[in-house]
């Protein structure tokens, strides 16, 4: 009776130790997968700080860098408001300027200019997509090659450069300096058109801004 006893007993100590080992060898394993919270906010933290750097390359070679991105997205915004302006000039409202007698061409030629120059702001995004570095395959026989780095470069820095002269005009036309009259409106029409116009000179900067990542992204992989 008493070896019966002492080998029940031997099995119950047995079982209460195997219990034991498997629940801390269980709670070894979730700490090796537990990170911890500071472990787990530093990698979210880390991985936010990488989405605000770049973004997905829209077909580019290399990623986009954020700030390039938005950049492409304001300039055809900065130059949205001047393309409304004009528009009641077409119909023969002078906005507080001079009025011209009406003529058929009018119309046609305030919209056709408010549609180029936001076309021409939307190119900016070719400084951002692959379209600016591959020529789309839609493009009879030169579909797929590939564009060299100056051949968008120079003519967006000229453009930079011209539009940035604009800059340089209105600085001196707003603020009249060096005997400029200012703008030739009515109160209240001269602030509204110094306004829009002055959006519409940021286009320069910007897309001289825009040209420099142009550059930095495909001229120089290692910056």
């Amino acid at each position: 009776m008493s070896g019966g006893g002492g080998s029940g007993r031997r099995s119950a100590l047995r079982r209460i130790f195997g219990q034991r080992q498997s629940t801390e060898r269980g709670s070894d394993v979730n700490l090796e997968h537990d990170p911890g919270p500071g472990k787990t906010r530093n990698t979210e933290s880390m991985s936010t700080n990488m989405s605000h750097r770049s973004v997905v390359g829209k077909g580019t070679g290399r990623p986009v860098p954020l700030w390039a991105e938005r950049v492409a997205h304001l300039i055809p915004l900065v130059g949205l408001p001047v393309c409304l302006w004009r528009l009641p000039i077409g119909f023969g409202y002078a906005m507080g300027g001079e009025n011209t007698p009406s003529a058929w061409w009018h119309i046609p030629y305030v919209f056709g200019l408010s549609f180029l120059t936001e076309a021409f702001a939307l190119l900016g995004f070719g400084l951002v997509r692959g379209w600016g570095e591959v020529v789309p395959s839609w493009v009879p026989r030169l579909g797929g090659r590939r564009i060299p780095p100056f051949a968008a470069i120079v003519p967006a820095a000229i453009g930079g450069l011209g539009l940035l002269g604009l800059m340089v005009n209105w600085f001196f036309t707003a603020f009249r300096i060096g005997g400029s009259s200012g703008f030739p409106y009515a109160p209240g029409w001269d602030t509204l058109a110094m306004a829009v116009s002055g959006l519409l000179t940021l286009w320069g900067p910007l897309v001289l801004a825009l040209t420099y990542g142009y550059y930095r992204r495909r001229c120089r992989p290692d910056a």
